[in-house]
C-alpha cells in the first residue's frame, strides 16, 4: 500500500460494515501527495469523508508514534459550507470519526449563530477542524492579528462550489483563498467539491486560481435516478400554467401515504404554503406529520423541521430549494417536485435527497403543472440519462466585493496595496484588473473617491506610519463588521402576533397592499393583518380561512438553456412521429392538434403565428429560449417595430415563447422584411427599450450596500427600507452628475446588462434566430402553444376567479 495511513481509514470503514470508493481512495492518495484539486461527487456517496479521512491520515504521518496523544495543534482544517444547517451535521459525523480511531481532535463551528461566549473559546483555544459559512471566513479575515488563525492551516475544503460560484459569494471565497494561500504554509492544499456541472475544469480552475494546476477527482458512483411522471385523468389540450398541480392532489396523497417520508419541493415560497394548506385540509389527521419549510420562516421554525426530519419524526416536509442543499438529514423514501424545476442541475440536486445514501435509488414523482410541462419531464428524464448539466461562469470585475474585501483586510492587520494587488489578481474573477482601476478603488477607500472626498465618514481607510494601510476609527471597523457578506435581499418586514411571537419574514410590497381585517396564510396558519409596527407586521390567528399567500418578487424561475435545447430536440422527434419517452407518448393528441393548427417547429425553424380575437391582433413567436431572454426580446421586438410602425402593444412572455398583442392591425411580414432581430445597435436598443435607469438603481443600492457605502443599522435596529432607497438614490444622482466614470456605477449598468437582461444569452438568441428560417402561420384560432402565454397575459390583468372563467368561455369558442 502506497500509504500505510490508509489502513487505519480502511479499518474505520471495514468496523462500519462499508467498504470505500475508490474515488475516496483516489481522494485520500491525492491529497497525501500534496495535491490540490476538485472532487465531483453526487450528493449522499459519502464526499465528506473523502476529504476529511486525508487530513487526518497526514497529521498521523507526521506524528506516527503519538498521533493519538493531546497537543495544542492550531486549527489544521477550514471547511466551507454555503448553508449554515448543513455546519452541524457536518461537524457530527467529523467528531465521530475522531472519537472512533482514538484522535482526540475538536471539531468546532462557527457561523452568525454561534455565541461570543463559544466565539471567545475558539479564539483561546482553536479547533483542529473548523466548519464555517464564505460569510464568516471574512470575519476571521477582520480579527486583528489573522495570521496567527491561519498559521497552521494545512487544507481548505470548499463544499458545494457549484452553489456559490455563480454569484458573488464565490467571488468572496475566491479572494479569501488568494489571501490565505498567499499567508499559509507552502504544503498548504486546496479542494471544492462539486456535484456535475456542464463546465467542471473551467469551476476548478476558477476555485484554485491562476497558481494551480488544474486536477479533478470524478466518482465513479452512479446515482440512479428514478422519475415518475403523474400524469392527469385527461389531458388538457390547450393548456395553461397552474391548471393541473393542485388538482392533482388526489393522486398526490396515496403516493405520500405509500412511503415512510417525503419532502414535497415547489418553486416557490408561495407555493409551498399552498400545498401545505390543502394537504392539511384534506388529510387533517396529519397534523403534527406534516411540516412546512422555505426561507422566509423563522430559522427556529426551520431548524425544528431539520431536526424532526433528522430523528424520522415527520411524514412530510413541502420545502422550497431551502431543503435541495445542504441541509443534511436521514434520507427520505422519496422526492415529489410540483411543477418543473427549470434546470437539469436543480432537479438532480433534489432527486438527491430521496435515498440520500451510496447504491440507494433516487425516486422522484414530477406532477405537472400544465400538459406542456410533460415535455419538461422528458427533456429533464433525457438529460439525466446522459449526464447533460448547465454550465455555471462566475461574475469577473466585481468591485463593490472587492471594496468590502480591502476594508475588511484593513479592519483585521492592515494591507500593502503592491502586495495585496497581486494576491487580487490571481483571482479568476479580478485577473483583468488594471492597475488604473485599483488605484481608483483605493482612492476611493481612503477619501471616498473624486465626489466623497468631502465628507469624512467615507474615508474609512488611512495610511499610517509603518506604510500600512489600515482602519483606525473603531466606530467604522464596528459597521463594517456588521455589514459584510454579499447576499442582498429585497425589503423585508417580520411577521409578529401581538404577544411578540415571530413567524417569520415577508417582503414589504404584498404587506403594503394589505388593509387591517386582511387574511392571508403563512407559516402554515390563517392569519389577519393588524397593523405595522416597527418595521414587523402585526398579527393575529383568523378563524376564517384564506386563499391569499404571501407571493415574493423573482417567484419564477426560468427554464435553462440546456434544458430548452432538449425540448427543441424531443419536439422535432415528436413532429416526425418519434416519441422518446411516456411523456411524450401522453401528450401527443396535443402535439398533433399544435401540428395540424400551426407546425411544431424544428430547431431550423421560429415559429411566428398570428391571429385575431375581440381583444385585438396577436402575434407570437417561439424561441424556446426561457422565459427570462423572452421578456427583453419581447420588448426589443416591440420597440423595434415601433421605430417603423405606430403601434403600441401589451407584452406577455413563458418559456417558450411571447406575444405581442395590439389594438392596430400588424403588418407582421413588412416587420419581418426590417430585421427586427438584427445584431446591429443591440446594446443601444435594449438600452432604450426597458426601464434601464430604473433597473441600474435598483442594482446601483445592492452594489452601495454590499461596498459599505450604505449601512443597514445595528442588530435588531436596522434602517428603514426607504431611507436606504433615498440614501442609495441620492448616490447615484452625485455620482450621474459628478463622477460618471465612478466604478461603482459602471458595474451597476454592467450587472443590469450582463445578469438582469442576460445580455449574451439574448445574444445567442438573436444567432441562432437570424440562423434559422422563419415561419409564419395563421392558424385562425389559438393554438397549444399560444394558449399558455395569452393566460399568462390575462392573469396579470384579472383575479383568479374571473380568470378561470375567462378561460373556459375561451375554450368554449375552440374547435379542436
Amino acid at each position: 500500500m502506497e500509504h500505510k495511513e490508509l489502513a487505519i481509514a480502511f479499518q474505520y470503514f471495514e468496523e462500519k460494515g462499508w467498504k470505500p470508493f475508490e474515488f475516496q481512495v483516489n481522494t485520500w492518495k491525492d491529497f497525501l501527495q500534496g495535491k490540490s484539486g476538485m472532487l465531483n461527487a453526487p450528493t449522499g456517496s459519502g464526499k465528506t469523508f473523502a476529504l476529511w479521512f486525508p487530513v487526518i491520515l497526514d497529521y498521523i504521518r507526521q506524528h506516527p508514534i503519538d498521533w493519538q496523544k493531546p497537543r495544542k495543534n492550531g486549527t489544521q482544517l477550514i471547511w466551507v459550507t454555503p448553508l449554515r444547517a448543513l455546519a452541524l451535521d457536518i461537524q457530527k459525523a467529523m467528531q465521530e470519526v475522531c472519537t472512533s480511531i482514538g484522535l482526540p481532535w475538536q471539531v468546532a463551528v462557527r457561523n452568525g449563530d454561534t455565541d461570543t461566549k463559544e466565539r471567545q473559546a475558539q479564539k483561546r483555544n482553536p479547533p483542529e477542524c473548523l466548519v464555517t459559512t464564505p460569510e464568516t471566513l471574512q470575519i476571521l479575515l477582520a480579527q486583528k492579528e489573522n495570521q496567527k488563525v491561519f498559521k497552521d492551516v494545512k487544507a481548505i475544503v470548499i463544499d458545494e462550489w457549484h452553489e456559490l460560484m455563480g454569484n458573488k459569494r464565490g467571488v468572496q471565497v475566491q479572494l479569501a483563498l488568494a489571501y490565505i494561500k498567499s499567508i499559509c504554509p507552502q504544503n498548504f492544499r486546496l479542494w471544492g467539491i462539486s456535484a456535475t456541472i456542464g463546465n467542471l475544469e473551467e469551476s476548478c480552475r476558477i476555485l484554485l486560481g491562476n497558481k494551480l494546476p488544474v486536477h479533478l477527482v470524478r466518482a465513479d458512483v452512479q446515482k440512479n435516478i428514478q422519475l415518475y411522471t403523474v400524469y392527469p385523468d385527461e389531458l388538457e389540450k390547450y393548456p395553461w400554467s397552474g391548471h393541473l398541480g393542485l388538482k392533482l392532489i388526489d393522486k398526490i396523497i396515496p403516493i405520500i401515504e405509500a412511503h415512510q417520508s417525503l419532502l414535497i419541493f415547489t418553486n416557490t415560497r408561495a407555493q409551498t404554503e399552498i400545498w401545505y394548506h390543502h394537504i392539511m385540509s384534506i388529510r387533517p389527521d396529519w397534523a403534527g406529520l406534516v411540516a412546512l419549510h422555505h426561507g422566509s420562516l423563522d430559522q427556529s421554525v426551520r431548524s425544528w423541521v431539520e431536526n424532526a426530519l433528522n430523528a424520522g419524526k415527520l411524514k412530510v416536509v413541502v420545502c422550497t430549494s431551502s431543503l435541495d442543499l445542504g441541509v443534511d438529514f436521514r434520507p427520505v423514501d422519496a422526492v415529489i417536485q410540483i411543477g418543473s424545476p427549470k434546470g437539469v442541475a436543480r432537479f438532480v440536486q433534489r432527486a438527491g435527497r430521496a435515498g440520500h445514501q451510496p447504491g440507494l435509488p433516487s425516486k422522484i414523482y414530477f406532477v405537472p403543472t400544465h400538459s406542456l410541462e410533460l415535455l419538461e419531464a422528458a427533456a429533464l428524464r433525457s438529460a439525466v440519462e446522459k449526464e447533460e448539466m448547465e454550465s455555471i461562469h462566475a461574475p469577473t470585475l466585481t468591485y463593490d466585493v472587492l471594496i468590502q474585501f480591502l476594508i475588511t483586510l484593513a479592519v483585521g492587520d492592515g494591507l500593502r496595496p503592491e502586495l495585496i494587488f497581486q494576491v487580487i489578481k490571481s483571482c479568476y474573477s479580478y485577473h483583468e484588473l488594471s492597475q488604473e482601476e485599483f488605484d481608483w478603488i483605493m482612492k476611493f477607500i481612503t477619501e471616498g473617491g473624486t465626489s466623497l472626498s468631502g465628507y469624512e465618514e467615507f474615508s474609512k481607510v488611512s495610511l499610517n506610519e509603518e506604510g500600512v494601510y489600515t482602519v483606525k476609527n473603531k466606530k467604522t471597523a464596528m459597521r463594517h463588521r456588521l455589514s459584510m457578506g454579499t447576499i442582498v435581499s429585497d425589503p423585508m418586514l417580520k411577521v409578529k402576533f401581538q404577544n411578540g411571537t415571530y413567524l417569520g419574514m415577508i417582503e414589504e410590497y404584498f404587506l403594503s397592499k394589505l388593509k387591517p381585517g386582511d387574511r392571508f396564510f403563512f407559516s402554515g396558519r390563517n392569519l389577519e393583518f393588524v397593523s405595522i409596527k416597527e418595521l414587523s407586521a402585526i398579527v393575529k390567528l383568523s378563524t376564517k380561512k384564506s386563499n391569499n399567500t404571501p407571493s415574493y418578487m423573482g417567484g419564477r424561475i426560468s427554464l435553462t438553456s440546456k434544458l430548452a435545447g432538449k425540448i427543441r430536440e424531443i419536439l422535432e422527434n415528436a413532429a416526425k412521429g418519434i416519441f422518446e419517452s411516456d411523456e411524450v407518448a401522453y401528450i401527443h393528441p396535443l402535439l398533433d392538434l399544435q401540428q395540424r393548427l400551426s407546425l411544431i417547429p424544428d430547431n431550423h425553424t421560429l415559429l411566428v403565428e398570428r391571429n385575431i380575437s375581440r381583444e385585438g391582433h396577436h402575434i407570437f413567436f417561439y424561441p424556446f429560449e426561457g422565459r427570462m431572454v423572452h421578456e427583453i426580446l419581447g420588448a426589443l421586438v416591440a420597440y423595434r417595430i415601433s421605430v417603423s410602425f405606430p403601434i403600441s402593444f401589451s407584452i406577455a412572455m413563458n418559456d417558450y415563447g411571447f406575444e405581442l398583442l395590439s389594438d392596430s392591425p400588424i403588418p407582421i411580414e413588412e416587420i419581418l422584411e426590417e430585421d427586427v432581430f438584427s445584431e446591429m445597435n443591440l446594446e443601444e436598443d435594449i438600452l432604450t427599450c426597458i426601464n434601464e435607469s430604473e433597473m441600474t438603481k435598483r442594482k446601483f443600492r445592492d452594489i452601495a450596500t454590499i461596498s459599505g457605502l450604505i449601512f443597514q443599522g445595528y442588530p435588531g435596529k436596522p434602517i428603514k427600507f426607504r431611507h436606504l432607497q433615498a440614501n442609495s438614490g441620492i448616490l447615484y444622482g452625485v455620482f450621474e452628475e459628478y463622477d460618471p466614470h465612478n466604478l461603482l456605477l459602471q458595474q451597476a449598468h454592467r450587472e443590469v446588462l450582463d445578469m438582469q437582461m442576460e445580455k449574451d444569452k439574448i445574444l445567442q438568441a438573436i444567432r441562432k434566430i437570424n440562423r434559422q428560417r422563419i415561419v409564419l402561420k395563421t392558424p385562425g384560432q389559438f393554438t397549444p402553444f399560444s394558449f399558455p402565454i395569452m393566460v399568462d397575459r390575462l392573469r396579470a390583468q384579472l383575479s383568479s376567479e374571473s380568470l378561470e372563467d375567462r378561460i373556459a368561455k375561451m375554450r368554449a369558442q375552440m374547435i379542436d
